[in-house]
């Protein structure tokens, strides 16, 4: 289970003040899909990146599994079994996609085992395999090789910021059918920032930031009728 206690963060500003970013956030998330959301500019990414160990909070403690991971950097996260999904991928030019896939699962894979997890997020595997993750991939084809990277890493908690920004192409469903994949082979859990409401509709617990604080945290069937078209500067969103 993570649990955030009394996590805020002030971003440093040009004049020598801070910006106020987070304030106060208290959270425990152990069920298998805890939806975030939130305006524009409210912090939400900012608390993906915190509990993922990019950024460090100004205050406050962060338990993994009853340990202080606060201090922790992403790399020693992720050897605990936090996995992290940009919500713009980074590019890594030299390697190849089977290279990203074998790193992400620890080991030396087959290809036809790299190829499995290609499939699963809806890539040809013969055309990708091989390929170098550099500029000639989209953006699109990079969220969907992220995503493919952690089904293969297989850990306790998976954050994915945004993961549907750029998979028009690609079937909507067959992304919430990654997410149940990727619980039934983890029995972990899925932390999912979005604005798409039918994310929030899969959400066993759906958390709404607001300027920087929790403002409404709960069950879906508690949670959503409050937020549809009560939150302002909040845009939800509904993919076909």
């Amino acid at each position: 289970m993570l649990e955030l206690q009394h996590i805020s963060f002030s971003a440093p500003e040009e004049t020598g003040g801070k910006t106020e970013i987070l304030n106060d956030i208290n959270l425990k998330i152990s069920e298998r899909f805890v939806a975030i959301t939130g305006p524009n500019g409210s912090g939400k990414s900012t608390l993906a990146k915190i509990i993922a160990g990019i950024i460090t909070p100004t205050a406050g403690r962060i338990l993994f599994d009853g340990e202080d991971i606060t201090d922790l950097s992403i790399t020693e996260r992720a050897k605990r079994g936090i996995s992290f999904a940009f919500q713009q991928p980074v590019r890594f030019k030299g390697l190849t996609v089977k290279d990203l896939i074998s790193l992400a699962a620890g080991e030396k894979i087959s290809v036809s085992a790299a190829c499995s997890y290609l499939s699963e997020v809806g890539l040809c595997a013969k055309e990708y395999i091989n390929r170098e993750v550099n500029a000639s991939l989209s953006g699109g084809e990079l969220k969907r090789i992220e995503i493919a990277e952690i089904l293969a890493r297989g850990t306790k908690l998976s954050v994915f910021d945004e993961p549907e920004a750029g998979i028009d192409l690609w079937s909507f469903q067959n992304l919430i059918k990654v997410f149940e994949k990727m619980h039934e082979k983890t029995k972990g859990s899925i932390l999912i920032i979005s604005h798409q409401e039918r994310i929030l509709n899969i959400a066993d617990k759906v958390v709404m930031v607001a300027d920087g604080k929790i403002a409404a945290e709960g069950k879906k069937e508690d949670v959503l009728p409050k937020l549809f078209g009560t939150v302002a500067g909040c845009r939800f969103t509904e993919v076909n």
